[in-house]
């Protein structure tokens, strides 16, 4: 059906308003109409009119609009009214069916009704039966929860009570997990929501205090621990230096019997054997170092015992917490400050009395840290391992720069430098890096010997300055062991009968005491520290010892003028005993060092005391010629024109026969062959001189043959000495005497000369080569001079005139005018 279309309500604006509206009002009436078709809020249009006055024009619009719409209400009635009395036939038909289904519906009902009646009532049983058993049900699985609940919280409270916490935790945790998501009444739930947070804030209580105590007894414990350690690591060095020891006499035993160039079995030989004997023995993983320390503390009763248990235990608690990682922050934290307040040296008590402890404690604290590394499940990870390390190494560092700068002492730095490097061998079986404290003791090792020395160079003072030079007297085996053997200066192997007379003084074995002591503690403080060939190193060292300690002193000793002859004699025969001493020495130090002796001893070494074994040879030679000199004051007898001959000589060359033949009987026995041998020669070489300046002297203006004669029997006298000194020499009795014979060649030469019967052949250049080959031109020129024959007297040629002339004298005469022209 077709729809009609309603009029526009502009048209409507435009009729009803009459031709009398302005263009205005008509504007105004269709904004007003607009608004009420959309439904707008009129309260605008309302305010304006009553504000004008004209309400009566608004009312109009409304009555107009109000009409119009009737108007199109009832086009739209007319259009639809066919359709809408169809649509009431249809409901008036469709009533009629409803009404007989209606009182079908109501049959159906009533028979439905009387026949589920009695279903109904059982349905309502049944549903009644099972709420009643889910209540049932639901109180069961509450009662059940309850139950594991209380069950729990009972085995808490007990393993509260015991001090399990672990076990405690457990439970508590169980109870969360499994029990309080589904806890079966909210006062259940609020009692769970408080007393699990109170058990974990008391378990957490409780692990930190006992945290704290063992933070306290671990510090105790760690210093007994690393006391037990560097005790067990001295004990294994000290193994170590009885085995070196032990080879070293088999060594030196092989060496001295052989005396061959067979290679004997030397320390570095069996290095790899030593370090396997000390691998089984003490050097294993960390468990002997703990075991010790048990056992130690066990058997003392006083010192607490190194246990991990509490620590291990209170981070397996935080563990369970879910606080791993704020406890390892937190032990860490706690170590350092640990290892900081151990750095701590006290002013008040000497380094020295508290360096072991200080150690002691480093070493502990670094032990147990590498126990914790390995077996503490991620406590404590390498790296902070290593920063701790590396703050210890730094303190300890600085600490012994400190301290060592401050010592005067070498023995104080000696023992300090034993206890650290024992440290470095405990800690660097623990995988630690020790080099740096290495690095220190050999940037000291200078002034530790420079302070040797000067301890040294005391007591060789002391000692020279306490020894009165005389032989030594042992009266006992030990003592010749101790002062002779000990130091190897012995000159045969058999052992003398007692009591021994020494052929040298009480300073000797002094002497080698103290050089030995340097060697020995030069090689302490040399080894274990990181140097492998010390050797060089000691041998320098030890010859600075000889050369300004020994050498010096010895020296100062000489200058000083308060030695006679039988106090040089017996320093000089000193030095040869200490020529041996020192071969001993480098020995010594060789095989301290672990060189072999081979090696030690190849090529030619100069003697380190060779300047005072040559000032006291040159002391000893000077004095016995000063003691010649008052001998030969007894040359002012001498009759240099004498009638004849002195049938034994002059009277001074007896005396200095006796003189040095008793010098000779107590030299032969102390002084060395070749000193012995030089000083002779000296000495004779001083009478020869010594007789060639009473033929120069003013003091003799003319001599005769006679005189020659007399001093020739005088240098047959020393001849004779010095033949009879010929069995003193390891060379052939002929070689040794005219070595000695030698010495009194000028003079010699000068009386045989004088004595020629032809003395005009000096100038034969063949003649004088091989027979006056030792004299000066200007010396014969003057002495033959003074030469005179025995009838050549004063006044003797008034007697003579006319007589044939001597040849001896025409010869003399013309040597001595060739000798005036050759001048």
């Amino acid at each position: 059906m077709r729809r009609k279309v309603a009029p526009d309500s502009t048209a409507m604006v435009g009729g009803g308003g009459g031709g009398g509206a302005t263009e205005a009002e008509r504007q105004e009436q269709a904004q007003l109409f607009s608004a009420i078709r959309n439904g707008e809020d009129l309260g605008p249009f309302v305010r304006r009119v009553f504000a004008s006055g004209r309400p009566e024009s608004l009312l109009s619009s409304l009555r107009q609009f109000a009409r119009s719409k009737e108007t199109e209400i009832e086009d739209v009635c007319k259009a639809h009214y066919q359709d809408f009395i169809r649509a009431v036939d249809d409901l008036r038909s469709l009533l009629s069916d409803v009404e007989s289904l209606k009182s079908a519906l109501a049959d159906s009902n009533d028979a439905l009704q009387s026949a589920a009646g009695p279903l109904l009532a059982a349905v309502d049983a049944y549903l009644e039966a099972r709420s009643i058993a889910t209540n049932l049900a639901a109180a069961l699985r509450a009662a059940r929860l309850c139950s594991r609940l209380f069950a729990l919280l009972a085995r808490a409270n007990e393993h509260l009570a015991a001090d399990h916490l672990y076990l405690t935790l457990r439970a508590v945790a169980a109870a969360e997990r499994d029990l309080l998501p589904a806890a079966p009444h909210p006062t259940i739930r609020r009692m769970l929501l408080r007393l699990i947070p109170a058990v974990r804030a008391h378990a957490e209580r409780k692990i930190s205090k006992e945290f704290s105590d063992w933070m306290v007894q671990i510090r105790v414990a760690s210093r007994h621990l690393g006391q037990i350690a560097i005790g067990r690591a001295s004990a294994a060095r000290q193994r170590d230096e009885e085995l070196r020891a032990r080879q070293r006499q088999a060594e030196e035993h092989a060496h001295f019997r052989s005396g061959s160039t067979t290679a004997t079995p030397t320390l570095r030989d069996h290095s790899y054997s030593l370090r396997v004997e000390e691998d089984d023995d003490w050097a294993g993983d960390d468990a002997d170092d703990l075991a010790a320390a048990a056992a130690s503390a066990s058997s003392d009763g006083g010192e607490p015992s190194l246990d991990l248990t509490p620590l291990y235990r209170a981070y397996h608690i935080h563990k369970t917490l879910g606080l791993e990682e704020r406890f390892r922050r937190y032990y860490f934290e706690n170590r350092k400050l640990q290892l900081t307040s151990d750095f701590q040296v006290s002013s008040l008590t000497p380094f020295l009395e508290s360096h072991q402890t200080f150690f002691a404690q480093i070493a502990g604290f670094f032990i147990v840290e590498d126990r914790i590394l390995r077996t503490g499940g991620g406590l404590i990870a390498r790296p902070d391992v290593d920063v701790l390390w590396e703050t210890a190494v730094t303190k300890m560092v600085s600490v012994l720069e400190d301290q060592f700068s401050r010592m005067q002492t070498a023995n104080h730095l000696l023992l300090i430098k034993d206890y650290v490097s024992l440290l470095g061998v405990t800690l660097h079986r623990y995988r630690y890096a020790v080099d740096p404290l290495l690095d220190v003791l050999s940037k000291h090792r200078d002034k530790y010997h420079d302070l040797l020395l000067s301890d040294c160079r005391r007591q060789v003072s002391d000692a020279l300055a306490a020894d009165k030079f005389e032989q030594m007297l042992m009266k006992k085996e030990y003592e010749y062991s101790m002062n002779v053997l000990s130091f190897q200066i012995q000159t045969s192997d058999i052992t003398p009968a007692f009591p021994y007379v020494a052929p040298f003084s009480s300073s000797v074995p002094d002497l080698c005491r103290i050089s030995r002591s340097f060697v020995e503690d030069s090689i302490s403080f040399m080894s274990h520290g990181g140097q492998l060939d010390i050797y060089p190193i000691v041998k320098k060292y030890l010859e600075r010892l000889l050369g300004e300690a020994l050498d010096g002193s010895i020296l100062r000793l000489i200058d000083s003028g308060g030695l006679g002859v039988s106090q040089a004699m017996q320093v000089a025969a000193n030095m040869g005993v200490l020529e041996r001493a020192c071969d001993f020495l480098f020995r010594h130090a060789a095989q301290l060092s672990g060189i072999p002796l081979r090696i030690a001893e190849k090529g030619k070494r100069e003697f380190p005391l060779k300047k005072s074994r040559d000032a006291t040879v040159e002391l000893l030679l000077g004095l016995l010629r000063k003691k010649i000199d008052d001998f030969l004051l007894l040359t002012d007898s001498i009759s240099w024109m004498a009638d004849s001959p002195p049938p034994n000589g002059n009277d001074y060359s007896n005396e200095v026969y006796i003189y040095l033949d008793t010098l000779v009987s107590t030299a032969q026995h102390i002084l060395p062959i070749p000193i012995l041998r030089w000083v002779l020669q000296g000495v004779l070489s001083h009478i020869s001189d010594k007789i060639m300046g009473l033929f120069l002297s003013d003091a003799v203006k003319r001599f005769n043959s006679n005189a020659v004669m007399g001093i020739d029997v005088d240098l047959k006298t020393f001849e004779s000495f010095a033949e009879n000194q010929s069995h003193l020499f390891t060379d052939s009795d002929d070689s040794g005497a005219n070595e000695l014979k030698l010495a009194l060649l000028e003079a010699r030469q000068l009386v045989n000369l004088l004595m020629s019967n032809n003395p005009e052949n000096f100038l034969n250049p063949v003649i004088r080569e091989r027979s006056y080959n030792k004299l000066d031109y200007k010396k014969v020129a003057a002495i033959t001079e003074k030469f005179r024959e025995s009838s050549d007297r004063l006044f003797g040629t008034f007697g003579t005139r006319g007589a044939k002339q001597n040849p001896k004298q025409k010869s003399l005469d013309a040597l001595i005018k060739r000798l005036k022209d050759a001048s």
